[in-house]
């Protein structure tokens, strides 16, 4: 019980009462976020070097939110390199970042880099805000135009007389992305997957700079950003992750199950917040993202780039995530890659 305050007249607790509950609404403002939010430019940031799946992801959101007058303040696109994601990732998770102004692009290293069977990271998307998944895309291993190899059992075969005759490089830290689409055909052809040589990059632009480079025999990257090598004619595309033959310039490209590996692996690709976003940032980039993602103009990024759409607003997107994260640690147990 509070004490009686007889020398406190009923005006001034009247007026004592106002300013706490004023303190009180301008608190929970804050904790929501501004109203006017957002008040100036944003940045989305690809943790990888330029040219990869991450920084073309981030590119073509800021340009189709930008373009098509969606989000009328300027969207900045960051590139932040570095252990295939892991680097920025804990700075994204630890330090204070700009919370409700950088977003970061993200795929499935999220989960491979944080999960018990690998360990790299200890943060992973429960240390973010999930805000939409975008994408679908797929892995293909890729040789220089002049090599020796001219199918994906050409390339497991030489593996298997001789491991460190053949080496991989991907855009990737060993365990994540770019290194399990690499390896997964060596696995399923009966290969230890600890033995093969893999080089890591940061970045499919770097790692495909290394196979023209002769630095690597083969790589593991995306379909999706390989496209315009093998227009240029300085790389053959062996082999794709997808279910089935993939449209457009990857269409003369044959399966994994066609080359007698019974195995797939999907690339989704998503756009993340930080853990404490506001309510008010978060209910915008909902609303923004579902919009972009049925626009004609992120119709064209997808096709320019050579994605499947797959859009999933952040509720959904958490719990793809959560089975997701069931798998991966599944797979790397499977491939005895636990720490």
């Amino acid at each position: 019980m509070f004490k009686k305050m007889i020398a406190v007249s009923l005006a001034g607790m009247l007026a004592i009462g106002l300013a706490a509950c004023s303190s009180e609404e301008n608190s929970q403002a804050s904790d929501a976020g501004s109203p006017d939010y957002p008040e100036r430019g944003l940045t989305i940031v690809a943790p990888s070097g330029a040219g990869g799946g991450w920084d073309l992801t981030a590119r073509s959101i800021a340009k189709t939110m930008n373009t098509t007058g969606i989000i009328e303040e300027s969207i900045m696109v960051e590139n932040k390199p570095g252990g295939g994601g892991a680097v920025y990732m804990a700075e994204y998770a630890t330090k204070e970042v700009d919370n409700d102004y950088m977003l970061m692009v993200k795929s499935p290293p999220i989960l491979i880099n944080n999960s018990k069977a690998e360990g790299n990271s200890p943060y992973g998307y429960k240390d973010t805000t999930p805000l939409a998944q975008l994408t679908r895309d797929y892995g293909a291993i890729v040789v220089r135009a002049d090599s020796e190899f001219q199918t994906l059992t050409d390339v497991l075969d030489a593996v298997k007389t001789d491991p460190k005759a053949v080496t991989f490089a991907g855009g990737s830290a060993p365990g994540s992305m770019d290194h399990l689409v690499g390896i997964l055909p060596a696995f399923e052809y009966g290969i230890d997957p600890k033995s093969v040589k893999y080089v890591s990059y940061d970045g499919g632009g770097e790692a495909v700079a290394a196979l023209l480079g002769n630095n690597a025999d083969v790589i593991a990257t995306d379909a999706s950003t390989i496209g315009e090598y093998m227009k240029s004619g300085d790389v053959r595309v062996l082999a794709v992750s997808s279910p089935e033959r993939l449209e457009g310039d990857l269409s003369e490209i044959p399966t994994f199950k066609e080359e007698g590996i019974d195995t797939e692996f999907t690339i989704w690709r998503g756009i993340f917040g930080p853990k404490d976003m506001s309510d008010t940032a978060y209910k915008y980039w909902s609303e923004k993202l579902e919009e972009m993602s049925g626009s004609e103009g992120w119709k064209q990024e997808l096709e320019q780039n050579g994605w499947q759409s797959e859009y999933k607003n952040g509720e959904d997107f958490e719990k793809y995530l959560q089975t997701q994260e069931e798998l991966i640690v599944e797979l790397l147990t499977a491939l005895d890659m636990q720490k």
